[in-house]
């Protein structure tokens, strides 16, 4: 049966998940992780696409991006999970496959969902009960976004940007919203969209990529 074709609209991010092979662990140690966000950094160098949020876990990694086409996402990946794939074996003296198939993606509308898709991703490591506080965690964007450190890996949403007048107010507002939590109802739902590789939005936006599928 042929692979349903991943859906994209121009500038509309899209949350995507990579995950470890049967789920097992890709990232042994803090080296592992870093080594990914400098693939990562090298390889958003030469495909057209822009990061706002991810997050490097144990075993998968999650990733919010902006593009025009999902030919540029795919070859943003490809790269991407070739390098470290590379690497992964090198540094353990392995050989096959270590990512789970490829990657899934959704569209995310930005108005009502983007925000809570970063949210999310950057309290992946307080779901897991690495950490009591997103800011704990040195594998994701939460410190760019919320607290000023300096990531180039991180392009800010203009949806982000509209939080302030300034950089001060900005991550503040941002950090007001982490005060409240994503209920289950809301994880369901970023979850259930990636995994059937559709969207997340409101029923006119899903009516409307629906169309766009048949």
């Amino acid at each position: 049966m042929p692979r349903r074709l991943r859906l994209a609209l121009p500038g509309v991010p899209l949350h995507v998940v990579q995950r470890g092979v049967n789920r097992q662990a890709c990232f042994l140690d803090g080296q592992d992780k870093q080594r990914y966000l400098d693939y990562l950094r090298s390889c958003l160098a030469l495909a057209p696409c822009q990061l706002h949020a991810y997050v490097v876990m144990s075993n998968h990694v999650h990733l919010l991006l902006s593009t025009q086409s999902t030919v540029f996402l795919s070859s943003l990946m490809k790269m991407l999970n070739q390098r470290y794939v590379q690497y992964f074996n090198w540094r353990y003296g392995r050989t096959g496959s270590l990512w789970e198939g490829r990657y899934k993606s959704c569209l995310v509308q930005e108005e009502r969902y983007l925000l809570i898709c970063q949210r999310y991703i950057e309290l992946n490591p307080v779901r897991a009960g690495i950490v009591a506080l997103p800011g704990q965690y040195c594998w994701s964007s939460y410190r760019s976004n919320a607290q000023g450190k300096l990531d180039d890996l991180v392009s800010p949403h203009s949806l982000y940007l509209t939080l302030g007048r300034d950089v001060s107010e900005r991550q503040e507002k941002y950090q007001a919203l982490f005060q409240d939590e994503l209920g289950e109802r809301c994880i369901g739902q970023l979850r259930e969209a990636v995994n059937a590789e559709f969207a997340v939005g409101d029923q006119a936006f899903l009516r409307r990529l629906a169309e766009m599928r048949r």
